[in-house]
């Protein structure tokens, strides 16, 4: 028996009841059930609870119609856990998926608790222990399924008590059976979208687990979890034709189908359906062709006609006459199918081609059992009469091209539930029915048994899954495709089957004349030639068929022809966020290494008790409790960074000793973005004994501004103070949550030629102390960064004009191993006058002042006077500082502000004290008068005078004003909102009427990012998200027309709150140019850190609340303070300038649950020329953000902000990640592998003379001419040559970056994009090198000089770590033969490498070049 027959044997169902099928509201729906424990168990004495076993027996019940359907489930066997005396539990954990379409609150699931023991015998005897009534579904079509978690009260009995005639409604169980007391099922139900993807391969209304194999879904024992339907993986499909199909009946179609009308009109008289003389007659013969998997049809069965052979008579093929009449004719014994059949399989042993021969009878229809004279009515009815099912991956060497299937007509269950029309005839071995085809694979091209040989295990995911809605529409558009190529959807006996259709048949009427149904309207194709068919009674009733596929494709014209959007794959592949360790790599430090890097005396982290902290393991998990972290006494977090060493790793294009000095870029928390200074890469084989290896650790060191070592500690110490001062109120909790979830990424730079070496990302979580007063871990980071590359074997093989992009390649590369040891040392608050915390219910709600709202009656109280100057109050100031217009007009000394006013006050004090001094010594002397001061007073007095009249005029023209902005004031309420990027601040106003009569209030704001919550159900989000026990109102605010500003309506002397969000975007773009014209020198940190602050702006914007008469009746002014913000990842790229960039940011896995369609993802950019957007994909599909960003010249670098939100009401972002665009000037250079070919950039000077250096990314394969600092004139160019030798053939990617050697500046950068041709292999060798005992193997290649004169030859390799040359460099005469000795280094790898050998002339020219395979064996 084949597996798809003891598969179809073993799934077979009961269909549930038609009146509850009809009833079904229309598409299915997938739940999973999970039974948790079942809690409460009684077992008597004479059990044995330690051999006792308990099973879950599970099956739908339709209540309304008393009937059970589908097939149960039962779930494993389980021990009973507890303790004699007390009630025990068993502990289930299982887990069942099933869709349906009834989801009708009828349908239910009854749940069995059966126990299992062992007979004497050793078989098992199951016992049913009670049942319960599970509702699946609620009946109200917003919310039909029951979700959540709950308890089932189970009852004594068994399930067939459902079944009583006496219990028609469900809920009388309490009144007829006994509740089990305190035995509960513990379950939980939701909804499970990712069964939509399977719903085709697993019929409704069957339960099933996750273990179970359901054939075209990726098995089990293939996935990484034993749950393979949490995250359904469908296998491959593939096309496959039936071409030629030929079914030959015996003994021939004459004697079969004679045999089959008797028996039909015997049984026609025998039931007053017929009558001698009008006998049933054979209208169709059919073929149903469908796909089984053994549970249930992939596909709807393909209906298609068949044809009789040819050889017979007109007469015997006429639809009017009997078999009986055509006896003597000529037999024909076989019946053809035009054209081929269409199907799509998956390479599963349980999937099979089910054929089914179905003919298609019509008999005369009798009017009160008389037949009427004229044209007859005719009933048709349909018989299967043989069927099989061919199993074509049952055979291990899969299915042949010519295929031959014996048809049966027995008893056995079919798929389609009917019954089938056996023959008396005995049918030999020789003569059985069967039916021939020819078998073809699609997708091979060709029909051969190699192409579909298939194994028992071979599983293949899709590269997509697809929702609900997008499977329907392509399972859809490719049935209808399939069913354009050949013929109609429903032959003309469908249309004829019943009475209340129109018949196609030979009636007086016209037939086109006839109304038909919309469900049955055929193509109108097809309606032509059923036309045709009607005008001719005499042609066969197949002639509609007669068009063959060919033809109906070359009858469509272009225009009938609609584009189709295809899925687009990009070239590039999604950047993986927080994606820093390479999988699989397993390098760790030696001991020796270890010991010799920490006898560097780097400074030791210790407690505020001067003692050693406590060291963690990196590798242990973290036990994290928040109530013991907020219940510390050490209230204050000492975070320190200590950057202690760099491992160089290897690399290609690159010499040993790079690099020689790196600094490092982060932010941590909300602290400002750090560049760390120079550190120095210390060989520790330099002062050591011993010889260093080339993975041993550099100590890092400090580098001076002049470029000497510092003397003080090795390494780099960075420490960051978390006190209460320094959190806001209730943001510690944040704080301690940011170290144990985040993560945070380090990028490496080369000091030297500032290019970034890659990035590294260590776990926060090591650094929450839990009571401890100190902890410390040390970390190994590989340093990452992504390189891209084209194979070259991809180019040869893909011609352009076939491929607008090729294809490249996408890699991480570690470049090296960062040592770090992070530590946290408590302490004590230094300062304990901290702010008071804001209780958390009343934090967001905005009282106004104290003394009354608005202006009553039209006039201030006393009690707001006197408030209002308390507040007020300030130092008084002269009117000509206040007013610089003012201070223009006045022409006296009053004019004069600041010291002018203190030296002339000053000078005055100091001549009346000499004229006193000169009266005392001069009493005698009579007193003289000087007439030139009393002049000069007398014009002061003037423009005194002048000045106070101007003074006047300007307080009688400023006081309207100033009256009215101190009645602002009194009905002004100030609130400070402390705001960070992306996050929501939400606050409520207190709104009061302060009139007798109603009011009908309009809130105006001239800030977009300052708005009212008009939608109440974003309004009770941020209430229930903040806490606020305040009212909240449905429908409260009515937006005016054109300007859609809110109005609310007050009653007299009412107070309501009115929600405010305040939520920004918008981020201090900083644009460092590194164009040397306009950069500044700045040597101050602070500055620097200021100037990349990643701060919002802060501003003061004014909400006024206005009556019906326009004028305000309160104001509510918000000071918005900046706050930095947190960044979760930083991002870079290098892009050409002036060009878009296009990236796709993939999010971790972690957040596939998040999108499970429920919670839909929502980004946002800080910049608003940046387009950032992501789309909504099926639950398990992985995430992409795409990213479309403008380009700028170079070397501009753009940098903006990220936010991702995962809520519905953007309240706080998820995730911020920072962007880093670098534009750089492009060049495409083109060489040969191997060959050394020069190129020219051009270099242009700055306002100033600078002394610069060239560097390359890859200094082995790319040389700068000049090599060495060189001075760049001002406003001039310099030339410089680039010499290119690339080792591997393909399309690289290599950068140049010019530095200002003083300064440590970017004064220009060029992206140069490789395109390297593999050379002409001249000759091919292949050696074997062993792989034990680590020495390598040293040979010999002779070479002839091909030319008359003495030439100097340059050796080169593509791998100089693998092979050594005796000498790089020989003279031979002409025509001489030289012997080139090589060296292979060992290889601790056993496999095959092909090593190129460049012979190149004196200017690095290729001239020759040879292949070694090398086979380490």
């Amino acid at each position: 028996m084949s597996e798809w027959r003891s598969a179809f044997q073993r799934n077979r169902v009961i269909p549930p009841h038609s009146q509850t099928a009809r009833q079904a509201p229309g598409s299915a729906q997938g739940l999973q059930l999970l039974f948790k424990h079942l809690d409460g168990l009684h077992v008597t004495q004479s059990e044995s609870p330690p051999s006792l076993q308990y099973q879950l027996r599970v099956t739908l019940f339709d209540s309304g119609h008393q009937h059970f359907f589908g097939r149960t489930w039962k779930s494993g066997s389980h021990s009973v856990s507890g303790s004699p005396g007390q009630s025990y539990r068993v502990l289930f954990n299982e887990v069942v998926y099933f869709h349906t379409s009834l989801c009708l609150s009828s349908v239910m699931a009854v749940v069995e608790l059966v126990s299992l023991s062992t007979r004497a015998d050793g078989t098992q005897e199951a016992v049913g222990s009670g049942f319960g009534l599970l509702q699946l579904f609620t009946g109200h079509a917003e919310s039909s399924v029951s979700q959540g978690e709950d308890r089932l009260n189970l009852f004594h009995g068994t399930p067939r008590a459902l079944l009583h005639p006496t219990l028609k409604d469900p809920l009388q169980l309490n009144a007829m059976l006994s509740v089990m007391e305190g035995t509960q099922l513990i379950y939980s139900i939701q909804p499970h979208l990712a069964l939509t993807t399977i719903m085709h391969l697993l019929p409704p209304n069957v339960l099933v687990s996750g273990h179970e194999k359901i054939p075209g879904v990726v098995s089990p024992t293939d996935t990484d979890t034993a749950d393979a339907l949490r995250k359904p993986r469908l296998l491959k499909s593939f096309s496959c034709v039936l071409e030629g199909l030929r079914v030959t009946l015996f003994p021939s179609v004459e004697v079969f189908e004679s045999d089959l009308l008797q028996l039909l009109n015997r049984d026609c008289q025998n039931t007053n359906r017929g009558a001698e003389g009008r006998s049933v007659v054979v209208q169709e013969r059919r073929l149903l062709v469908g796909v089984h998997n053994g549970w249930g049809w992939v596909e709807k069965p393909q209906v298609l006609v068949l044809e009789r052979d040819s050889g017979g008579t007109e007469a015997a093929k006429a639809r009017g006459s009997s078999f009986r009449q055509t006896s003597t004719d000529k037999l024909s014994d076989g019946l053809s199918l035009r054209g081929g059949v269409q199907l799509k399989l998956m390479r599963d042993v349980d999937f099979s081609i089910v054929f089914q021969l179905q003919y298609v009878f019509s008999c005369p229809l009798a009017v009160d059992g008389q037949l009427t004279s004229t044209a007859v009515p005719r009933a048709a009815f349909m018989q299967c009469v043989r069927w099989c099912a061919w199993s074509l991956f049952w055979d291990p060497e899969g299915p042949g091209e010519n295929v031959c299937l014996n048809l049966q007509g027995d008893s056995f269950p079919n798929p389609w539930a009917v019954m089938v029309y056996t023959t008396s005839t005995q049918q030999t071995n020789s003569g059985k029915c069967v039916i021939k085809l020819k078998f073809s694979s699609s997708a091979e091209g060709v029909s051969s048994s190699a192409a579909l040989k298939v194994s028992h295990q071979e599983t293949s995911a899709p590269k997509k899954l697809l929702s609900a809605s997008q499977d329907e529409r392509i399972f859809e558009s490719t049935a209808s495709v399939l069913q354009s190529s050949r013929g109609p959807a429903l032959s003309l006996s469908q249309l004829v089957a019943t009475s209340r259709y129109p018949t196609m048949s030979h009636t007086t009427g016209s037939p086109w004349q006839q109304q038909l149904p919309s469900l049955l309207s055929p193509s109108p194709m097809a309606s032509a030639h059923q036309l045709s068919h009607v005008e001719r009674p005499v042609v066969g009733s197949i002639a509609h068929l007669e068009l063959s596929v060919q033809e109906r494709v070359g009858d469509r014209s272009e225009e009938e022809d609609e584009m189709q959007e295809l899925t687009f794959t990009p070239v590039h592949a999604p950047v993986i966020t927080l994606g820093t360790n390479a999988a699989g790599s397993s390098r760790s430090t030696s001991r020796r290494s270890l010991a010799q890097l920490f006898s560097a005396g780097f400074p030791q982290i210790l407690d505020h008790q001067n003692q050693v902290a406590e060291v963690l393991d990196p590798s242990e998990p973290v036990n994290f409790n928040p109530q013991r972290e907020e219940a510390d006494s050490l209230q204050t977090n000492t975070l320190i960074l200590q950057f202690l060493a760099f491992t160089r790793v290897p690399q290609s294009g690159v010499n040993s000793d790079w690099p020689s000095s790196v600094h490092f870029t982060f932010q941590l928390y909300r602290f400002p973005p750090v560049t760390t200074q120079r550190l120095k890469l210390l060989d520790q084989e330099k002062t050591s004994k011993f010889k260093g290896s080339s993975d041993s650790p550099c100590v890092l060191s400090l580098l001076n501004k002049d470029g000497t070592l510092s003397s003080g500690f090795p390494g780099l110490q960075l420490q960051y103070r978390v006190d209460p001062q320094f959190l806001k109120p209730g943001e510690r909790g944040w704080f301690l949550r940011y170290l144990a979830l985040h993560s945070l990424q380090i990028d490496v730079w080369d000091s030297d030629s500032l290019m970034l070496i890659g990035s590294a990302a260590v776990e926060l979580k090591h650094m929450l102390r839990q009571g401890r007063p100190a902890v410390q871990v040390s970390h190994e980071l590989e340093v990452i960064t992504t390189e891209y590359m084209q194979d070259a074997s991809f180019t040869s093989r893909h011609d352009s004009k076939h491929s607008a992009t090729s294809a490249i390649s996408v890699y991480t590369t570690v470049k090296g191993i960062l040592h770090l040891r992070l530590g946290n040392i408590g302490g004590s608050v230094w300062n304990t006058q901290s702010s008071p915390a804001v209780p958390p219910s009343f934090s967001h709600v905005l009282q106004p002042n104290d003394g009354p709202q608005g202006l009553a009656e039209g006039r201030v109280s006393a009690l707001t006077l006197l408030q209002l100057n308390a507040s007020n109050a300030r130092r008084a100031r002269r009117l000509p500082e206040i007013n610089s217009e003012l201070a223009r007009l006045l022409q006296s000394s009053m004019r004069e502000v600041g010291g002018a006013e203190e030296k002339e006050v000053r000078q005055r004090k100091i001549d009346r004290m000499a004229a006193v001094r000169q009266h005392e010594e001069q009493k005698d002397e009579p007193p003289f008068q000087d007439y030139t001061n009393v002049t000069s007073h007398r014009a002061d007095r003037v423009q005194h005078s002048r000045d106070l009249r101007v003074i006047e005029a300007y307080r009688e023209r400023c006081k309207t004003q100033e009256i009215t902005n101190m009645l602002s004031q009194a009905i002004t309420t100030k609130h400070t909102l402390y705001a960070t990027l992306g996050t929501a601040e939400f606050f409520e106003f207190v709104l009061k009427n302060p009139f007798n009569v109603p009011q009908t209030v309009t809130i105006e704001c001239d800030d977009p990012e300052l708005s009212v919550l008009v939608k109440s159900e974003e309004w009770r989000y941020f209430k229930e998200l903040t806490k606020t026990l305040t009212p909240l109102e449905e429908e409260m605010f009515h937006l005016k027309e054109k300007t859609l500003t809110p109005q609310v309506y007050l009653r007299p002397k009412e107070s309501v709150h009115v929600p405010f969000k305040y939520q920004t975007f918008v981020c201090g773009h900083s644009f460092p140019l590194q164009d040397s014209k306009s950069l500044k020198i700045s040597r101050s940190p602070q500055m620097a850190q200021k100037h990349l602050s990643n701060t919002i702006q802060a501003k003061s914007i004014k909400v006024l609340f206005r009556g019906e008469d326009r004028k305000p009746l309160a104001i509510c002014q918000v000071d918005v303070e900046p706050t930095p913000h947190v960044v979760d990842q930083t991002f870079r790229f290098y892009q050409p300038e002036l060009t878009f960039l296009k990236k796709a940011i993939r999010l971790p896995a972690a957040w596939d649950d998040t999108a499970d369609g429920s919670a839909s993802l929502h980004v946002h950019c800080s910049d608003p020329n940046v387009i950032c957007h992501t789309t909504n994909l099926t639950p398990g599909e992985p995430q992409d953000i795409y990213l479309k960003v403008p380009g700028s010249p170079s070397p501009q670098i753009r940098k903006f902000f990220i936010t991702i939100f995962t809520d519905p009401w953007l309240a706080s972002p998820a995730q911020i990640w920072q962007v880093y665009v670098h534009y750089l000037q492009r060049m495409d250079l083109s060489c040969v592998c191997g060959a050394l070919s020069w190129h020219s950039l051009l270099l242009r000077g700055t306002q100033a003379i600078r002394r610069v250096k060239c560097y390359t990314s890859h200094p082995l394969e790319l040389q700068v001419d000049p090599a060495e600092v060189f001075a760049l004139p001002a406003q001039g160019v310099q030339d410089v040559r680039v010499g290119l030798r690339a080792l591997r053939a393909g399309s690289r990617f290599f950068y140049l970056n010019v530095v200002d050697v003083d300064t440590r500046q970017l004064v220009d950068s060029w992206l140069l994009c490789i395109t390297c041709r593999q050379p002409v292999i001249s000759k091919a060798f292949e050696i074997s090198v062993p792989v034990e005992g680590g020495k390598g193997s040293n040979k010999k290649i002779s070479f002839t000089n091909p030319y008359s004169s003495s030439r100097v030859f340059n050796l080169r390799t593509d791998r100089p770590d693998l092979l050594h040359f005796k000498e790089e460099q020989f003279q031979i005469g002409g025509g001489e033969l030289y012997t080139i000795g090589l060296r292979f280094a060992p290889s601790q790898n056993p496999g095959m490498e092909e090593i190129l050998i460049f012979i190149n002339d004196k200017q690095d020219k290729n001239e020759d070049t040879y292949c070694v395979r090398v086979q380490y064996r």
